[in-house]
């Protein structure tokens, strides 16, 4: 039991100290986070401009944010829209989508960019960025 307990100890002492070592260097968040997520991606617009989002700022359409689940706010992640190839790099600032088989929400600008406005639902991978 206390030999489990030194154990436990040292490989949190190290997981920290590689964090402090870094100083920024990696994304903390992409050490746990290694798998690329695919799904379906949605977009939210003008019914939503101005509004709070989940980490307090005024939801801008024409800004390059997306909505998801779980990924900590102002992590950035490359969205590629697998019907045409086409990618764009958003910020997370708000939660969801709550749709089951839905991966992330684009902002308009966003799903401008990776032309996926008319369709509405894409598969997209995503892919979270240092």
């Amino acid at each position: 039991m206390r030999n489990q307990r030194r154990f436990g100890f040292l490989t949190v002492s190290l997981l920290l100290g590689l964090l402090l070592v870094t100083d920024g260097c990696i994304n903390p968040f992409r050490l746990f986070f290694r798998h690329d997520l695919r799904g379906q991606a949605s977009w939210y617009g003008e019914d939503y401009h101005g509004r709070t989002t989940a980490n307090g700022e005024r939801y801008n359409m024409y800004a390059l944010t997306a909505a998801h689940r779980t990924l900590p706010f102002n992590t950035r992640v490359r969205v590629t829209n697998l019907k045409n190839g086409r990618r764009v790099v958003v910020r997370i600032n708000d939660r969801g989508p709550w749709i089951r088989g839905r991966v992330i929400d684009l902002s308009y600008e966003a799903a401008r960019r990776i032309r996926m406005v008319e369709d509405g639902l894409v598969p997209v991978i995503v892919e979270v960025i240092d």
